[in-house]
């Protein structure tokens, strides 16, 4: 079984990713995952943390001369701006609990929620966990399931289709996402919407306020077969809308037409099949974005998720102090202004180790070269159907 754990705090000393179940023999450097670390960090829109923080992870363990091992995978993450908070976060008994305490919940945030449920009185102790910047070790360990599937063949991308009131107004080739999104700004495929997107980040910026947006991963050349119809916990979409839901400020996940769907006739929905010799089985339309009944078809899977805007503001609104119960302006944090860039990255990682533990749990094998024989030997079959 795969799986992986996160640890660590926003100004803590590090961010720590344990992976289990990565096969041994997969090739995999400190390269490979700082890439997308960097990914993660790029986007306009982006507040002063960003300009602190560069992040590179250690591989502490599971790998050994650029192979992993079938252990553990442990990463570790610095944070640079421990140093600027080691008297406030240091787990010792000696800590400064007081200077930098929190009690002016902030809305939209988990705060007072956490508060409550976990007894603190300091919301530091909620905010320093909940924080987005927990999601640079989801994306480590997103990296290393991209990278399992790229030996495999498969390739997982993204870019943003709106953020606030810009948006996208035609569709996109596969080979113009490929090419523009990854060179723009805002991870826009389309200069048009990339110059109102960077104009609306401005704005927002001028006025204090945040903005969200919605972006769009795409997994190509996804086996037939992942995920299950026979079970609700294993239908492939309802993983992959947790993994993506789970993402901070992520509010909506839609598979294919989503939401559009259901304001259409199913004649105009659903995908027909057609066959050739030479693709066999296959949908000219690909409205179901390549799940049906919760298994792969076949066709790339089209995933997209909103995210909200940040809900720490420049302009805070209205809140209670939680001890004296008076009214206060919210705390305000350091924070970005659109972050919907670095979401769609963390919406990669996210889906790619959902995906990767589909493919672990359809084809098993404890090494790359028996994962890669079953795969190579299924594809076969599927074609000869």
């Amino acid at each position: 079984m795969m799986r992986f754990l996160t640890a660590g705090e926003s100004h803590g000393k590090c961010l720590l990713t344990v992976i289990e179940g990565i096969p041994a023999g997969l090739t995999l450097t400190k390269e490979d995952i700082d890439k997308e670390l960097a990914r993660r960090q790029h986007g306009y829109g982006r507040g002063g943390r960003m300009k602190i923080e560069q992040d590179q992870v250690e591989i502490l363990s599971g790998v050994r001369g650029g192979l992993t091992l079938g252990s553990p995978v442990a990463l570790s993450i610095s944070n640079r701006d421990w140093e600027n908070w080691r008297d406030t976060m240091s787990p010792e008994p000696e800590a400064n609990l007081t200077d930098r305490a929190v009690t002016h919940p902030r809305p939209g945030h988990v705060d007072l929620s956490g508060a409550i449920k976990y007894g603190h009185r300091d919301m530091r102790n909620v905010l320093e966990r909940s924080s987005a910047r927990e999601t640079a070790a989801r994306v480590a360990a997103g990296a290393v399931a991209k990278k399992l599937l790229q030996t495999l063949g498969i390739e997982i991308v993204s870019h943003v289709i709106s953020i606030g009131p810009a948006a996208l107004t035609r569709s996109l080739s596969l080979e113009e996402i490929l090419s523009n999104a990854p060179v723009s700004p805002v991870f826009c495929a389309d200069p048009h919407a990339e110059r109102l997107m960077l104009a609306e980040i401005d704005r927002a910026k001028a006025q204090g306020d945040t903005l969200g947006g919605v972006f769009e991963i795409i997994c190509l050349n996804l086996p037939v077969g992942l995920g299950s119809y026979v079970h609700w916990d294993r239908k492939l979409d309802g993983r992959l809308a947790q993994s993506i839901m789970s993402i901070q400020a992520v509010k909506g996940v839609e598979i294919g037409l989503g939401f559009a769907g259901a304001r259409m006739p199913g004649s105009q929905v659903q995908d027909e099949i057609m066959y050739t010799s030479e693709r066999g089985f296959y949908h000219p339309t690909n409205n179901a974005g390549g799940l049906e009944g919760g298994v792969t078809n076949g066709e790339p899977l089209v995933i997209r998720a909103a995210m909200k805007p940040i809900p720490t503001l420049m302009q805070p609104l209205k809140s209670v102090d939680f001890l004296t119960k008076k009214p206060y302006q919210a705390a305000i944090e350091r924070s970005d202004v659109c972050a919907v860039p670095a979401a769609a990255v963390v919406g990669e990682a996210a889906a790619a180790f959902t995906l990767a533990e589909a493919v672990l749990e359809k084809f098993g094998g404890d090494s790359m070269e028996e994962l890669g024989s079953r795969v190579k030997q299924y594809r076969t079959y599927v074609r000869q159907v």
